[in-house]
């Protein structure tokens, strides 16, 4: 059985997907991307402010599934440039700061909304 999870604390989807789905003990979360959940602008002033919107969104939909980072078990990070990895890396680094999980990184022509950098991520409880 699945359950959609939904919060108003991340972006609203902005195609036909959901948030993320907990199938038993596994949560599946969508690609999240830049966009500021108040206000729903981008936020992309520099790829270190992008980055940290992009984690800010995931860890609110980990939390909406009574989750957190170190829940996590699988990332894939998107760049539309990878001259960004480092300092994607770096972000990424304070958010997941033990216990890492699996992780690829894939680099892209272009992504939703033009944004240049998206995460997905598998979590378990």
């Amino acid at each position: 059985m699945k359950k959609i999870i939904l919060t108003a604390n991340a972006p609203l989807p902005i195609g036909p997907y959901s948030q993320a789905v907990l199938a038993g003990n596994t949560l599946y979360i969508s690609g999240q991307i830049a966009i500021n959940p108040q206000s729903g602008n981008l936020v992309t002033q520099t790829i270190e402010v992008e980055t940290t919107q992009v984690l800010q969104n995931l860890q609110a939909v980990l939390q909406a599934a009574d989750m957190e980072c170190e829940n996590v078990v699988k990332t894939t990070i998107f760049l539309t440039n990878m001259d960004d990895f480092a300092k994607v890396n770096q972000v990424y680094g304070t958010f997941f700061s033990s216990n890492y999980a699996a992780r690829e990184t894939v680099a892209v022509k272009t992504l939703p909304k033009n944004v240049n950098v998206e995460i997905s991520a598998i979590a378990i409880k």
